[in-house]
């Protein structure tokens, strides 16, 4: 349920309104406006229905939220919530680049893929310290040393940083390496994690699961919002379906419904997605043309020798004509890269 307060609705009026809702057993989530103060109200809906919201002094209205996930949903929060990364900001206006190597193989291969990035103009660089790989015989990732030269490389550069955190007990412990978590595909709904770094202050980017719906992504961030982040950012990587052809099935329908249903920013990986470097750059001009907020590539300075995913790595000269096309088209949108 959303209580919407009148303009300019005291602090005091406010506060009684979510004191009445803690008096019933259900938690007040605040959403605050320029003008608004919008409390979505989480509990017992047939007892929360009960109260009398509309007497409270400083409520506008009461409206019931239908959707299954309340706090990420539009309805709640009519503006698009902006993220911000280390001083890169995601927005409905400017188009941001993440891009690295898929693991943090040494240090040199960290350095040169992060000052190539800085070159070319992406935002903020990727790297994986932890790998959840499908063979338990594949390379793992390089664990907390991986984090140290992600970080080291990110200070040099000046580019904030991103990497996966596989494990609840982890989280505390990549949190001061880095300045996003990336929840993982595998990991979409992995509660205890949701709700770890859901008490967490640093943004997250959520992956959509393999074969998870639009709905199931979103009620997974809510996870994540409920436990007083609202700092996320989703991200379309590509769905399991029938088709052979390329590694997963790209779901660039899931942009728009997306932006439609919520209020968070949504990225898109056309590198998982694809798992081809060919046709990467096509998936993402196609992201920027559908409303996206920045995609996420691997980047490797000799995709031939990557320990990981080296086939959907984009060298850096094609990292860099990618990112030609990408500025080229962006204007044409009324988007900044």
């Amino acid at each position: 349920m959303m209580i919407v307060m009148k303009d300019g609705a005291t602090s005091e009026e406010v506060q009684g309104v979510v004191d009445r809702l803690h008096e019933v057993g259900a938690e007040a989530h605040l959403s605050k406006g320029e003008f608004k103060t919008v409390i979505g109200a989480i509990g017992d809906r047939e007892v929360i229905s009960q109260v009398p919201l509309l007497a409270l002094p400083g409520v506008e209205k009461v409206i019931p939220i239908m959707k299954p996930f309340k706090l990420v949903s539009r309805e709640f929060h009519p503006d698009d919530t902006v993220v911000d990364v280390g001083g890169a900001r995601l927005d409905s206006g400017r188009f941001v680049v993440i891009a690295g190597p898929c693991a943090v193989e040494g240090e040199e291969q960290m350095l040169s893929s992060a000052r190539a990035a800085r070159e070319m103009g992406a935002h903020i660089l990727r790297g994986g310290a932890f790998k959840p790989r499908t063979s338990p015989y594949s390379f793992q990732g390089l664990g907390e040393e991986g984090l140290r030269l992600l970080a080291k490389a990110g200070e040099m550069t000046g580019l904030p940083v991103v990497t996966e955190v596989v494990d609840v007990r982890h989280v505390a412990m990549v949190s001061s390496y880095v300045d996003m978590l990336q929840i993982g595909a595998r990991n979409m709904q992995n509660f205890l994690l949701l709700r770890e770094v859901g008490l967490q202050q640093k943004p997250v980017m959520l992956k959509r699961g393999l074969s998870s719906t639009i709905e199931e992504m979103l009620m997974a961030a809510e996870y994540i919002v409920r436990g007083g982040n609202s700092n996320v950012v989703l991200c379309e990587r590509g769905i399991r379906t029938f088709e052979t052809a390329t590694r997963n099935t790209l779901d660039l329908s899931c942009v728009p419904l997306v932006k439609r249903l919520s209020h968070l920013p949504i990225i898109v990986d056309p590198s998982h997605a694809t798992g081809q470097r060919e046709i990467i750059a096509d998936l993402a001009r196609g992201a920027l043309a559908v409303g996206a907020d920045g995609v996420m590539v691997e980047m490797h300075p000799d995709p031939r020798s990557a320990l990981c995913d080296g086939s959907q790595s984009l060298g850096f000269d094609e990292f860099a004509g990618m990112m030609e096309q990408l500025r080229s088209l962006a204007p044409a949108l009324g988007r900044v890269v």
